[in-house]
């Protein structure tokens, strides 16, 4: 019969679990081993601990074994046989369960233990119950510690000492931002007060993971330097806490304490049993301070932190930091209440660390190599490196939270000064700054670097520079470092930025392989994922080609593929996902499904956020309008005012251009009156829309008139609005249109587009003006590359060799490759490589030509004159 596993006390919480560590293969007698060592650890140190029986030292390890495997119920008739086994038991019968218990953690069974201890009156010393409230605060029973606790304490006998306390305060740091946790935090600080246990460095750690804010951090340096002098360890642990608030400058002072205690050779001593760091001087607590205490928060009523004390003492340490300097922005400096609780440091001075003084009279080392050989000549190198690599860390992390480029790139460059080897973590961290800050580039030098070193990146470290890759349009490079990522947690961003390029460059079929690479690895579509999704794959034909019947019924098929799976994953529509798809049946020419999924989003999203509803009318109309479904576009526009939907600037504009299409002016200038009306100005994209319709009527004289009109209302023209002046003169036959606007483009420096070419070189070609053409050609591609004609002589040279004269065969391949990023530049080059094999002579003075010269003389004034006749050909 199974011995109950509540019998103690007080109620133990319900919904207790377990951390059980099942040894692997080959572990089973780790006990064995573990129970020698503390024998002869104590022997060595004087102190000749009570050798158990062999039967109850068996049991023990049988029992920890069981535990071990998950055999609870074994373990427990273990347990129960060893207490009924002798009347003579004392608590070392029990110590090494007791030990596994704090370890695994095990409350459930700790306290069975400790329930069969108390039955059989078996003594217990302040060790023993260490580690029952060990194994409780571990594992969240952190009631029932802090209730035990104030029981041993009404024990004269069994008082809790300060570990205890330190204990209990580690594990509630490990659940901070709980209320009712900094409740209980408040009740042990409140009980260590009353019991005046004073504080010991291990104290003050814990206090640090508990504080909740920056003064917190400075409040318990300043009681710490005034009973302690700080060891490595410690200024590790403050040297955190101040990167965790983002305090650059007090975290570099505290590094640069600690480098210099390393180079004094207040090093660290080796390893505990329990493979931890520990500092060689002795420990003492303080005795309690009755004007320190915690102060709970008012925005929790219980969260802690410590309160300001009077005045901390100068120890000989913080006399020697003064003479430390730190390059560092000023902007970092950290000042609290006036009050700096680290040394002033003068920024402007180099090198960051000192070197120590040798004892030969010298004052400091010879060079930065002697101070290395120090480093690994005087110290255990191992433990002192890691724990300067991982402060390194710390700040590096912050850096790059704070886009401190500067002094994360002299911090790295301390390090290896130093000789302290970065890892991965401090790749990734560095890193991830030089990417923000330098880019790319400099990225992939930094991660060469690593791999020279033998040192795999992190899968995070090439997901950050994947991110960047995509960012700047590197698809190649960026589904390069994709390949290299084998864990699956860090491959959702990186995908997620590489489709968005995919989607920029208008690039689905780059977007497949990685699509396919998420599947493989299991990774979990997140609703970002499913909106560029609508957008890369709903359109099959657009933009190349219009869509047709084969075309929209793979988009049908797509769309169904995407949104079962959407759904299938909990997801619904998303206003960002509907736009997307309105876009995409918009441009595939799909008006029927688009006024579908604008009903459902309607009815979705028509009582939260309705100005997405007015955004996606719009997406509706300029599609309907673009397929010359004008009925429609007129359809919703009246929709949406009956519905009590506010039209914006865009949308008077999309219906002024829909009123292009049915050309009536008058119900354009009507729409322009709502749109002034409604204290929308017209702006060029409007005044674009208007002149299309008078263009199309053959009103040229009023189509000009609008166009003064939009200089003088301090509207701005672009390429577009010239351009549609030049479609019509083009198709009208009017040389003189085509030309004063050329000329009024130049005058303005709005620089041609390869639609403005055509438009000019073929009106030319059709009026056989043959030599006039290709001289317009010549000066207009000119223009695209620059209207400066200094600066297009800077690029003269460069241009010619590797564009326009260049013989080789990869010459057109160069110039077509940089369409991808700068069209104009690649159309005019290709336009004046074409010019140069025509045997065409090019003149990089542009505004030399006797077709711009004449252009300037006739429509200089800003005057529209008659079309020139052959005889004017050049």
């Amino acid at each position: 019969m199974h011995r109950s596993l509540f019998r103690v006390p007080f109620r133990l919480l319900a919904d207790s679990f377990y951390k059980l560590k099942v040894p692997k293969k080959g572990e089973k007698n780790v006990t064995h081993q573990r129970i020698r060592y503390i024998q002869t650890n104590s022997k060595a140190y004087g102190r000749v601990p009570y050798e158990p029986k062999p039967i109850t030292y068996n049991l023990q390890v049988e029992i920890v074994n069981a535990l071990r495997l998950g055999k609870r119920d074994e373990a427990v008739n273990l347990l129960w046989k060893l207490s009924s086994g002798s009347d003579s038991l004392r608590d070392d019968d029990f110590i090494y369960i007791l030990e596994y218990c704090a370890k695994a953690p095990d409350p459930v069974f700790v306290l069975e233990t400790w329930s069969l201890m108390k039955e059989k009156e078996i003594g217990m010393k302040k060790k023993c119950h260490l580690f029952v409230i060990q194994a409780l605060a571990k594992g969240n029973h952190l009631d029932v510690a802090l209730n035990l606790m104030e029981f041993l304490g009404e024990q004269n006998h069994m008082k809790p000492d300060l570990p205890m306390y330190n204990v209990f305060l580690n594990a509630c740091a490990q659940m901070q931002g709980d209320v009712h946790v900094a409740q209980l935090v408040v009740r042990c600080l409140k009980l260590m007060e009353d019991r005046f246990m004073g504080k010991s460095p291990v104290t003050y750690v814990a206090l640090l993971k508990l504080a909740e804010d920056l003064s917190a951090v400075h409040s318990i340096w300043k009681e710490f330097t005034k009973y302690y002098t700080p060891s490595i360890i410690c200024l590790r642990h403050f040297i955190s806490s101040f990167t965790r608030f983002g305090d650059l400058a007090s975290a570099c002072r505290a590094l640069q304490h600690m480098v210099a205690l390393v180079l004094q050779g207040s090093h660290l001593s080796m390893t505990s049993a329990e493979a931890k760091y520990r500092s060689s001087r002795l420990d003492i607590p303080i005795p309690v301070n009755h004007d320190f205490g915690m102060n709970k928060r008012e925005k929790h009523a219980s969260c802690v932190h410590a309160s300001h004390t009077h005045g901390a003492k100068t120890t000989a340490v913080e006399d020697d930091i003064l003479s430390i300097d730190i390059d560092m922005s000023s902007r970092e400096k950290y000042m609290l209440n006036g009050i700096n609780y680290f040394p002033q440091i003068n920024y402007s001075c180099l090198p960051l660390f000192p070197v120590p003084n040798q004892g030969d009279g010298s004052g400091s080392l010879s060079s930065e190599n002697d101070a290395v050989s120090f480093l690994k000549r005087n110290f255990e190198t191992r433990p002192v490196q890691n724990v300067l690599r991982w402060s390194f860390n710390d700040i590096l992390h912050a850096c790059g939270q704070s886009a401190n480029y500067e002094l994360a790139d002299h911090l790295f460059q301390q390090m290896h000064k130093l000789g302290v080897e970065p890892s991965c973590f401090t790749y990734d961290r560095y890193i991830k700054v030089v990417v923000m800050w330098k880019g790319v580039a400099d990225g992939m030098e930094v991660l060469k670097a690593m791999k020279k070193k033998n040192l795999k990146p992190f899968g995070k470290t090439l997901a950050n520079l994947s991110i960047g890759c995509s960012k700047i349009l590197k698809l190649d490079l960026a589904e390069a470092l994709l390949d290299q990522i084998v864990e699956a947690q860090y491959l959702l961003y990186p995908c997620r930025a590489f489709l968005g390029a995919c989607n920029d460059m208008d690039k689905p079929e780059r977007a497949i392989c990685v699509l396919a690479k998420m599947k493989k690895m299991k990774v979990k579509f997140d609703m970002d994922i499913y909106e560029l999704l609508y957008s890369l794959f709903v359109t099959v034909n657009a933009p190349y080609e219009k869509g047709d019947l084969l075309s929209r019924n793979e988009a049908t098929e797509r769309l169904k593929a995407i949104e079962t799976d959407m759904i299938e994953n909990g997801f619904q529509h998303s206003p960002r996902s509907i736009q997307n798809l309105l876009k995409s049946l918009g441009a595939e020419g799909m008006t029927t499904e688009l006024r579908y999924y604008l009903d459902y989003a309607g009815d979705l999203f028509g009582g939260r956020k309705p100005y997405r509803r007015e955004v996606m009318c719009n997406t509706a109309i300029h599609s309907l309008v673009d397929a010359k479904e004008n009925d429609k576009a007129i359809h919703i526009f009246r929709q949406m005012i009956s519905n009590g939907l506010q039209p914006d600037a865009a949308t008077y504009t999309i219906m002024v251009d829909c009123c292009s299409n049915i050309r009536c002016y008058k119900s354009a200038c009507a729409i322009v009156s709502l749109m002034i009306r409604d204290g929308f100005f017209p702006g060029t994209s409007t005044y674009t829309a208007l002149i299309k319709i008078l263009l199309a009527s053959q009103d040229f004289d009023e189509a000009l008139r609008l166009l003064n009109q939009l200089r003088v209302e301090g509207n701005h023209p672009d390429v577009l609005l010239f351009n549609t002046f030049l479609r019509e003169a083009y198709i009208k036959g009017r040389i003189d249109l085509l030309e004063y606007i050329a000329e009024r483009m130049h005058q303005e420096n709005i620089q041609p587009d390869p639609t403005t070419c055509s438009y000019v070189f073929s009106a030319y070609m059709d009026c056989n003006f043959i030599s006039t053409a290709i001289e317009a050609l010549q000066v207009l591609s000119m223009r695209m590359i620059s209207e400066d004609e200094n600066v297009l002589e800077e690029k003269r040279k460069d241009l010619e060799e590797d564009f326009i004269l260049a013989e080789d065969s990869e010459a057109e391949f160069r110039i077509i490759k940089l369409f991808k990023f700068q069209e104009n530049l690649a159309a005019a080059l290709l336009n004046l490589r074409w010019i140069e094999v025509c045997g065409f002579s090019i003149s990089w003075q542009p505004n030399e030509s006797a077709w711009a010269k004449r252009l300037s003389s006739a429509y200089g004034s800003g005057v529209l004159r008659p079309s020139p006749s052959e005889d004017t050909e050049v």
